[in-house]
């Protein structure tokens, strides 16, 4: 059986046109720069880094007393996530030299109590309820300061699985790092100089307890990405399972998913194709729904 081919990419190149992604969008609705929220997860760290190092580009190329574009953090702590998050975040908005604000937005989630109290019911709706809550927050602060909200989104997430609350963090302006899967997200991370810390740090939405993108799923990244590169260079869902490439990682996956949590969440390599497939499904329905724009970046196949 033919080889799954995964992405290949020239750090710089793709850093300058996603760069130059970013600074064309901002210019066109003659916005002043860019907010983003601030998780301390590698997705909105190397978005942030990716857009601070292109407005520092454009803005050395100004004459005064034309106005530089800027960038600005917003970490929002609910009562959920830990204090390491938000500290990991202020570090990177430091690291970055970025302006930035910390708001806990616990009180507003609170107050939904009034009007929504079946979503304190369910850890999964309250969890999406805070997301959207936060994209309520950084969405007003885009818009009072006439600046272009930036997702931090990853092509597994966005693309692959639909990994994202609707009209929460999926509610953006631009879609920067929306073309690079999560392994390339962590490469680009490191080119740009990144805390190691925060680049093999585990991923996590930070809407539930103890919450992880791995328990969650049952499978991290590599599958997806993996699963749904074989199903774009044409594999059918038959060769999907069989694939030598994909047998043994999701084996390996559905062990270390059972050793760690004490029962398995999927009982074979067909069944995990198949939850991934099925997401991947409803990602392009909710890509119907909101589709914000992404650049276009240049990834080659071995």
């Amino acid at each position: 059986m033919k080889p799954i081919k995964l992405a290949k990419m020239d750090c710089q190149q793709i850093c300058e046109e996603i760069g130059d992604f970013v600074v064309a969008a901002v210019l066109e609705t003659g916005s002043s720069g860019c907010v983003i929220g601030l998780s301390g997860g590698v997705d909105s760290s190397t978005a942030a880094a990716l857009i601070k190092k292109a407005f520092d580009r454009h803005n050395a190329k100004l004459a005064e007393p034309d106005p530089k574009l800027e960038l600005v953090g917003y970490i929002l702590p609910s009562g959920i996530n830990r204090t390491q998050d938000e500290k990991d975040a202020e570090s990177v908005a430091k690291h970055l030299g970025i302006r930035y604000e910390i708001h806990s937005i616990e009180r507003l989630v609170e107050s939904f109590r009034s009007t929504n109290p079946e979503a304190f019911d369910s850890h999964f709706h309250k969890g999406n309820m805070i997301s959207r809550i936060r994209a309520n927050v950084l969405s007003t602060k885009a818009a009072t300061e006439n600046k272009t909200l930036a997702g931090t989104g990853n092509k597994d997430e966005d693309v692959g699985i639909g990994y994202y609350t609707l009209f929460g963090d999926g509610a953006v302006h631009i879609s920067p790092i929306s073309g690079l899967p999560k392994r390339l997200v962590r490469e680009m991370a490191a080119f740009l100089g990144l805390d190691r810390r925060i680049i093999q740090r585990e991923p996590t939405a930070g809407l539930e307890p103890e919450q992880s993108d791995f328990k969650d799923l049952g499978y991290d990244y590599d599958v997806v990405e993996l699963i749904t590169a074989g199903l774009e260079q044409g594999f059918s869902m038959e060769e999907l399972v069989e694939h030598e490439q994909i047998v043994p990682l999701v084996e390996n996956q559905i062990g270390h998913y059972k050793t760690t949590y004490g029962s398995a969440k999927f009982a074979s390599v067909q069944e995990v194709v198949e939850d991934v497939l099925e997401r991947h499904r409803q990602a392009q329905r909710k890509m119907k729904i909101i589709s914000p724009p992404t650049p276009l970046i240049t990834l080659s196949h071995e």
